[in-house]
């Protein structure tokens, strides 16, 4: 009797064991609520730049005390023997100038630089009912990050424009779902919006709902 209860015992832990195990997972997956940052736009877009070694300036010779006169070289005068041959050698000389301006220049593709990736995106969500805003951090490949009661966001991407970029700019590739709050969901997330934003045009390519608007505002590492 001892024997059975033991394996009862054993297969009882065993089935609690998993199904905690089943429990957290789901939990993990559940959306975490929206934490407001301070962040700096300005500094997320890049890396400090390194300060620059100042060079010494070199050093001139000394002006002379006095004036130095400079005589200029006397003008070469070439008289040609026969006036054909001038004419012909004036010839040659233009048209070689003419197959050099002609010659194509070779150019040299210029390796354009990688764009940075980062870990976190920067998003900003403003509720137009309540008029409430938020700046808020979503970890790329992490946790999905609620937003209000309804608005889950959930990053993809995210980087910032390389160093020989005429702009500097953050770009973010984010999942924005509609779902009600609650531990056992009703309904699956409806999707409103898949995409890349961009920090330089939050008009053009941010989220745009009858309640919510949301936009990129940079990336961190």
């Amino acid at each position: 009797m001892n024997r059975k209860g033991a394996i009862l015992g054993s297969v009882t832990a065993l089935a609690l064991l998993v199904s905690g195990a089943v429990v957290a997972s789901a939990l993990n997956d559940l959306p975490q609520d929206a934490q407001p940052v301070q962040n700096p736009t300005a500094d997320l877009n890049r890396q400090p730049t390194p300060p620059v070694p100042q060079e010494p300036a070199p050093e001139a010779a000394p002006a002379p005390a006095a004036p130095i006169a400079i005589t200029p070289p006397a003008p070469v005068v070439v008289i040609a023997e026969d006036g054909a041959d001038a004419d012909a050698d004036a010839d040659e000389d233009a048209d070689a100038k003419a197959e050099e301006k002609a010659a194509p220049v070779a150019a040299i593709p210029a390796t354009p630089g990688r764009r940075q990736r980062r870990r976190v995106a920067i998003v900003e969500a403003v509720d137009k009912v309540t008029a409430e805003t938020m700046r808020f951090e979503v970890e790329v490949g992490g946790r999905p990050v609620r937003f209000q009661k309804t608005l889950i966001f959930t990053a993809r991407a995210c980087e910032v424009s390389a160093p020989d970029e005429l702009v500097e700019d953050s770009i973010a590739y984010l999942e924005v779902s509609l779902q009600p709050r609650g531990v056992l969901q009703a309904s699956e997330p409806r999707q409103i919006f898949r995409g890349w934003m961009f920090a330089s045009a939050p008009a053009v390519s941010g989220l745009q709902h009858p309640i919510y608007d949301a936009w990129i505002v940079g990336c961190k590492a």
